[in-house]
């Protein structure tokens, strides 16, 4: 379980991280920073999330899918199909 709390703040540092580049943008819009400045800093919060959204895919797949999937049925097929749709999700943003 010590493994997983950590995880988790791990998880949750890397958000926050994220969440103060999104503070930064606010800020440089509210200071009148050159707009190429700030779509630069745009560019590197959406490459955070992505990275991020790639990471809980990963460990999604390693986990509850790879459980449903050993052990078949209708949540093996509703789990599959789940992680269809948010790689879909993903490639589309």
């Amino acid at each position: 379980m010590a493994g997983q709390k950590k995880h988790k703040d791990d998880v949750l540092m890397r958000l926050r991280r994220i969440e103060g580049q999104v503070r930064g943008l606010q800020r440089l819009v509210a200071e009148d920073t050159y707009c190429i400045d700030i779509l630069t800093q745009v560019s590197a919060v959406t490459r955070a999330l992505q990275s991020f959204a790639l990471q809980m895919l990963d460990e999604h797949m390693a986990t509850c899918v790879s459980t449903a999937v050993a052990e078949g049925g209708e949540e093996r097929e509703r789990k599959l199909k789940e992680a269809s749709d948010a790689i879909a999700r993903l490639v589309r943003s």
